[in-house]
């Protein structure tokens, strides 16, 4: 099988899966190789991502490697299989990867969480607020490219927003992000009413961490949460300042960022309560 000009997250998250299970079984990449008949270069680019492989080799691999977990391994088939040409792709080559591949893992996703503590989550985002954060991007961007870049995150909107199956969704958001006013007073009075509107519909929570809120240190934890097709395939998606975008997918750094999203999740304001706060703020405005 020719090799791929380019590796997207979902591929590569495949390949890293399968080395996962070959790791456990405790065999060696030529081990494996020789079960499929292949050398152990390709076994290395099947597990880099940059080959595809079939399902009857997914499954006979599975196998091999006594993975019992059939949910594990159907999800797995399901992405070696996997041929969407989604909406993304018109933006590649014009927009950085990291932006095609939140846009396909969404696309995939069982559920979405974010915390955020700054800024209003990507997803809730109205136009004007969106062009407002990448035009203070540093050095500054070219007018089309901050153009791409919000219609870009306008139409992820679509996994919660629209279409026949939005999938759940739930945003905890801090008030400082409410209150920052990224654009004017005027903006920032849309922007939370957009927030409003969202989170009226049935597969959308949103929860608010107020300012008077005692004991709470977790303003660190700023995170974008995909649910995957089993909870072995999550991933956590963070904002890293030397690397750019980070995508985590360790079983137990999973568990931890499960774990810290429950609990700062458990101290914020119910939905009922956090809109009555947001309805507040605009008024204020």
């Amino acid at each position: 099988m020719a090799r791929r000009t380019y590796v997207t997250a979902r591929q590569a998250r495949l390949g890293a899966e399968l080395r996962k299970l070959r790791e456990a079984a405790g065999l060696k990449g030529r081990e494996a190789a020789a079960l499929l008949g292949t050398d152990s270069a390709q076994m290395s680019q099947i597990e880099f991502g940059t080959a595809g492989v079939s399902e009857a080799r997914v499954r006979r691999l599975a196998a091999h490697y006594s993975c019992t977990d059939a949910d594990l391994v159907e999800a797995l088939v399901a992405m070696a299989t996997d041929r969407t040409h989604g909406w993304w792709e018109e933006y590649r080559g014009k927009l950085p990867t990291p932006f095609l591949d939140i846009a396909e893992l969404e696309h995939h996703a069982a559920h979405r969480l974010d915390l955020e503590f700054l800024n209003i989550p990507g997803l809730l985002q109205t136009e004007d607020y969106a062009h407002a954060v990448f035009s203070y991007r540093v050095p500054e961007l070219p007018e089309d490219d901050t153009e791409m870049r919000v219609e870009h995150r306008m139409r992820r909107r679509a996994v919660i927003a629209e279409g026949p199956a939005p999938i759940p969704y739930e945003a905890v958001i801090h008030e400082a992000a409410l209150r920052i006013r990224v654009g004017d007073r005027a903006a920032t009075r849309v922007q939370l009413t957009r927030v409003l509107e969202l989170s009226e519909a049935d597969n959308v929570t949103v929860r608010v961490i107020p300012f008077d809120l005692d004991g709470f240190a977790g303003a660190w934890s700023t995170m974008m949460y995909a649910g995957g097709a089993v909870p072995k395939l999550d991933t956590v998606v963070r904002d890293v300042t030397t690397n750019g975008t980070a995508f985590v997918d360790s079983e137990a750094q999973l568990g931890a960022f499960r774990t810290l999203f429950r609990k700062i999740e458990a101290v914020s304001l119910d939905p009922d309560r956090s809109r009555d706060f947001i309805h507040r703020l605009a008024r204020e405005l």
